[in-house]
C-alpha cells in the first residue's frame, strides 16, 4: 500500500475468524469481520491520513463491511463486499444481498465507494445498462452480472472498472485453467464519475 501509495484497500475471502480493528504498522489500520466457521470474511485497511476520520464501522456480516469516514467534509461510506459463489446455499445468496439493506441505510448526500468480489459477470457491452455501467468490462453477462446492475441501478451506482478502457490483461481479475474473467468490481455514485481517475 506504501509503495503504490494506495488509500484503501479491500479484502475478500480471509477466513479470518472474529470482528476487529488493528494497527498493522506504518500508519495502516485494519478493521476485519469473520465468523466462527473461518469461511468468507472481508477487510477494509486505511492509510494514516484516512483512519483517523473514521465515525463508524458496520460489521454486516462475514460477507459485507463498511467503514463511514470523514474525509475534508465529505462522509464516505467505504464498503468491501464479498458474494456467494454460483452454486451456493440460498441462504448465503440470501445473505449476500442483504447489501441492499446496508445501501438503503447510506444517506443520499454521503459519498459511497464500493469494492469487492462480486463474482458475476457485468460483460463487455453495455447495451440496456447504459446509465449504471461503461462500454470496457469484459466477458459476457450472467445472471449474478444482471443482480449486481439492478443493485446498482437502484441505488444510482456505476460499475466504475467498465468506464476505462485498457487491455484484457488489465480487466480479468480472475484467472484459472485458461478461463479468464472479471469479477472484481468498483463501484460509486454515478455524480462521483466524473472526478474519478483510472
Amino acid at each position: 500500500m506504501e509503495r503504490k501509495r494506495i488509500n484503501v484497500l479491500r479484502v475478500q475471502e480471509t477466513k479470518w475468524k472474529g470482528k476487529k480493528a488493528k494497527e498493522i504498522g506504518q500508519g495502516y489500520k485494519l478493521f476485519y469481520n469473520g465468523d466462527g466457521n473461518r469461511r468468507n470474511g472481508v477487510v477494509i485497511v486505511l492509510d494514516s491520513s484516512l483512519k483517523e476520520g473514521v465515525l463508524e464501522v458496520s460489521r454486516v456480516s462475514d460477507r459485507l463491511i463498511a467503514v463511514k469516514v470523514s474525509i475534508e467534509g465529505l462522509i464516505v461510506n467505504i464498503v468491501s463486499a464479498y458474494a456467494h459463489m454460483p452454486g451456493c446455499e440460498e441462504e448465503e445468496k440470501v445473505e449476500f444481498w442483504r447489501l441492499g439493506d446496508y445501501l438503503s441505510s447510506v444517506e443520499e448526500r454521503e459519498e459511497l465507494w464500493l469494492g469487492g468480489d462480486v463474482n458475476g459477470h457485468v460483460g463487455s457491452g453495455n447495451i440496456g445498462a447504459e446509465e449504471v455501467m461503461g462500454r470496457h468490462g469484459h466477458g459476457e453477462r450472467n445472471d449474478q452480472g444482471d443482480q449486481i446492475l439492478s443493485i446498482a441501478g437502484m441505488f444510482g451506482l456505476v460499475v466504475v472498472n467498465t468506464d476505462f478502457s485498457k487491455p484484457e490483461a488489465k480487466k480479468v481479475t480472475y484467472s484459472s485453467g485458461g478461463r479468464k474473467s472479471q469479477i472484481d468490481y468498483i463501484m460509486t455514485r454515478r455524480r462521483s464519475l466524473k472526478t474519478l481517475r483510472d
